[in-house]
C-alpha cells in the first residue's frame, strides 16, 4: 500500500505551477483578441503553447519520479516557484512590450506574483489593457498560491505565522511536519486545498468585480481592482490606483469590504488544517486590525480637525470632515493589509486642514501587515497580538509580581511560547530590513529611499513608494543591481525568513 500511494503523488508542486501560468496566458490573449490587437493576442497565445509543450515535458520527465515528503523538499519547490516562475511569466510580458530589458519585465512579475505590486511602468500609457490585466492577473494567481501553499505546505509545517498556535500546544514545532502531514503526500494536501480554496478565490473576486462594475466602474478597471484587493497586490492600470475611478466612495467601501479576507484566514477557511475552528468575531487578528483601523485614522482626523479648527483653512464643513476621515479610514485599512491603494480622499484631509499627513505612519502598517495564511505581507497580526499579550503580562507582573496569568492554558502559551517566537522572527525581520538598506546604499540609494524600498519590499507593499517618503520613489529610476536585490527580498518576504532558515538547516536535511 505505501508503494501505490508513493506512485499517486503525481508531479511536482512547480509543475502545476508551470501548467497553471501557461493557462493563464489565454486570458490575455483572448482580450487582446477582443480589442483588435493581434500582434499581443498572438505572442499571448504562442507563449501557452511554448510553456504548454516545456511544462508537459517536464511532467511527463518527473512523473515517475518519488514524491518527496520532506519538509525541505516543499518549500525547496515553493521558493523555485517564486524564483523561477516570474521568469517564465515574464517571457510574453517583455515581448508585447517590445522595448526596456528582461530584467524590467522580470521584476515587474516577481511584483506580481508576490503580491507586492510595485511596478517600474510609471508612465501607465506605456502598457496596453492586455498587459495591465496580464499585471493584475499574475498577481491574483500569486495570492492563490500563497493561500493553497499556506494551507498545504507551511500550516503543517508550523511556519508561516502557524509555529505561534504551534506554541500554544499543537504538535510540531517550526521546520516540522505535524502528525496530519506524516500520512499525506505533499500532492495530495495541494490537490485537496486547491480544491477547497479555489472556488471560494475566484467566488470572491467574481462577486467584487460584478458590485464595481454595479457601482459604475469600467470593466477593465474592475476586474484589475478585484483581483488586486483579494491579492493583496495593489495593481492598477490607473497611474492614481483609486483616486479617480468611476465606482468612487461605493467602489471603496465595496474593496474595504472585501479586505476583511486579507486580515483573517478564518473569514474563508472555517477549518484550518492545524488548529480548531474559531469565530471570526473572537479572532485576535481581527479585533487588532479593528482596534488598528479605529484608532489611527481617528488620531489623524483629530489632528487635522485642530489645525482646521485654530487656522481656519479648512474649506467644505462637515461633509469635507467627514470625507477626510473616510479617506483616512480605507487607506489605513489598505495599508494595514499590504493591498496599498489610497483613497480618493485621502489627499482631502491635507487640504481640508493644510497639514502633510506623515508616511512613516503607512510605513508602519505596512510593517505589521494582515493575518496569517492570507495574502498580506508584513510581520502578521497574530505575531503582534502574541507580543502585546506578552506585555500586558508583563506590567501586571510589575505591579503584582506573584500573581498567576489566567485565561487559561492556551492563551498562557501563546504569552510565553508564543511570544518568544513572534520576538525571534521580529528580530530576523529587522535584520533582514537592516541588510537590504545596507545593500542597497552600496548602489547609491540614499538612507531615507533605502528604508521605505526594504520595507515595501520585504512587507509585500510595492505601493508605498508613491505615498511614504516626501516625494514619490520611483522604481524605475534605480540601478539594475538595486532592482534586482529588491526582487530577491520581495520573495524573502513572501516567504518569510523562518521558512528560509528551515529550508537551509543542514540537520534537517540530513534527518
Amino acid at each position: 500500500m505505501e508503494g501505490v500511494a508513493e506512485r499517486r503523488g503525481g508531479a511536482p508542486f512547480f509543475v502545476y505551477a508551470m501548467a497553471t501560468g501557461a493557462i493563464a496566458m489565454l486570458v490575455p490573449a483572448f482580450h487582446a483578441l477582443t480589442l483588435e490587437d493581434f500582434e499581443t493576442a498572438r505572442i499571448f497565445f504562442y507563449g501557452f503553447i511554448l510553456f504548454g509543450m516545456l511544462t508537459a515535458l517536464i511532467g511527463v520527465a518527473t512523473r515517475g519520479a518519488r514524491p518527496s515528503a520532506a519538509p525541505q523538499g516543499q518549500l525547496a519547490g515553493l521558493l523555485a516557484a517564486f524564483l523561477l516562475l516570474p521568469v517564465m511569466l515574464a517571457v510574453p510580458f517583455f515581448v508585447a512590450l517590445g522595448e526596456d530589458s528582461f530584467l524590467e519585465a522580470w521584476f515587474e512579475m516577481v511584483a506580481a506574483f508576490t503580491t507586492t505590486g510595485g511596478t517600474v511602468y510609471d508612465n501607465v500609457g506605456r502598457l496596453n489593457p492586455s498587459l495591465h490585466l496580464w499585471r493584475a492577473l499574475v498577481g491574483w494567481l500569486g495570492g492563490l498560491t500563497v493561500w493553497v501553499t499556506a494551507a498545504a505546505i507551511l500550516a503543517p509545517m508550523n511556519l508561516g505565522g502557524y509555529e505561534v498556535q504551534a506554541a500554544a500546544g499543537v504538535d510540531g514545532g517550526a521546520g516540522r511536519l505535524s502528525r496530519f502531514a506524516r500520512h499525506s503526500l505533499p500532492a495530495e494536501r495541494l490537490a485537496r486545498q486547491a480544491a477547497a480554496l479555489a472556488p471560494v478565490y475566484a467566488g470572491l473576486t467574481g462577486a467584487l468585480w460584478v458590485g464595481l462594475l454595479i457601482a459604475g466602474e469600467v470593466p477593465l478597471v474592475a476586474i484589475c481592482h478585484a483581483m488586486s484587493v483579494m491579492a493583496t497586490s495593489g495593481i492598477s492600470p490607473l497611474t492614481s490606483g483609486t483616486t479617480f475611478t468611476g465606482s468612487g466612495f461605493f467602489g471603496e467601501l465595496l474593496m474595504a469590504l472585501f479586505m476583511i479576507f486579507a486580515i483573517s484566514r478564518h473569514a474563508f477557511a472555517r477549518r484550518p488544517v492545524i488548529e480548531r475552528s474559531r469565530s471570526l468575531v473572537h479572532d485576535p487578528e481581527v479585533a487588532m486590525a479593528m482596534s488598528l483601523v479605529i484608532i489611527v485614522p481617528g488620531l489623524l482626523f483629530l489632528r487635522h480637525f485642530v489645525a482646521a479648527s485654530g487656522d481656519g483653512l479648512h474649506t467644505g464643513g462637515i461633509l469635507a470632515g467627514i470625507g477626510a476621515l473616510w479617506g483616512s479610514i480605507f487607506t489605513v485599512l489598505s495599508f494595514l493589509t499590504t493591498t496599498g491603494f489610497e483613497s480618493a480622499e485621502w489627499r482631502l484631509a491635507q487640504d481640508w486642514s493644510g497639514l502633510h499627513t506623515p508616511g512613516l505612519v503607512l510605513v508602519g502598517l505596512a510593517l505589521v501587515g494582515g493575518g496569517v495564511a492570507t495574502t498580506a505581507g508584513g510581520v502578521k497580526l497574530l505575531r503582534i497580538y502574541a507580543l502585546y499579550k506578552h506585555g500586558v503580562r508583563e506590567l501586571a507582573r510589575l505591579v503584582h509580581p506573584s500573581s498567576v496569568g489566567g485565561s487559561g492554558h492556551t492563551a498562557r502559551r501563546i504569552r510565553r511560547e508564543g511570544a518568544y517566537i513572534s520576538w525571534l522572527f521580529f528580530m530576523l525581520f529587522a535584520l533582514s530590513l537592516t541588510t537590504v538598506m545596507l545593500l542597497l546604499s552600496l548602489y547609491g540609494v540614499q538612507f531615507e529611499t533605502a528604508m521605505i524600498l526594504a520595507v515595501a519590499a520585504l512587507s509585500n507593499c510595492g505601493p508605498i513608494v508613491q505615498i511614504a517618503g516626501e516625494y514619490p520613489i520611483s522604481f524605475e529610476g534605480l540601478r539594475p543591481e538595486a532592482k534586482t536585490i529588491l526582487a530577491f527580498t520581495m520573495v524573502l518576504g513572501r516567504l518569510e525568513t523562518l521558512a528560509l532558515i528551515a529550508l537551509l538547516n543542514p540537520a534537517a536535511w540530513r534527518r
